[in-house]
């Protein structure tokens, strides 16, 4: 039988897709600079910096959200897409190896989120007796 979820867990549940749709719009960006690895260097400056805005704006958001992690990884990820002087397969390699580690963390986040708040309240009473 499903509970209702309290007003607080949508939210959360809310705000942890909304990471989840950036997410999804970084691993597109990152695939189009993977396709455009023989562009001119304007272009894949360009696609480089929304993946930086992107991925800043989230850092930004996710650190006043408590989200762990997250913020931290998307901060070094939007370093990696505006650091100049590397290659682009590395780039787009850290790029993509990145983005799989914020979807996990978000997918480990978002079954948090769902969980029941009184089985919650029942597992930290067991691990702190």
């Amino acid at each position: 039988m499903a509970q209702k979820q309290s007003a607080s867990q949508i939210r959360r549940i809310e705000e942890l897709q909304h990471y989840v749709r950036t997410v999804d719009k970084v691993r597109k960006l990152i695939a189009e600079l993977e396709s455009n690895r023989a562009a001119k260097l304007r272009i894949i400056n360009g696609i480089c910096a929304n993946i930086a805005r992107e991925l800043s704006h989230m850092r930004q958001r996710g650190l006043t959200a408590n989200l762990g992690t997250l913020p931290d990884v998307a901060g070094q990820l939007a370093v990696v897409a505006n650091r100049a002087g590397t290659g682009i397969n590395m780039k787009v390699r850290a790029l993509a190896d990145g983005v799989n580690s914020m979807t996990i963390q978000l997918d480990q986040s978002l079954k948090a989120a769902h969980e029941p708040e009184k089985d919650k309240d029942k597992n930290k009473d067991k691990e702190n007796p």
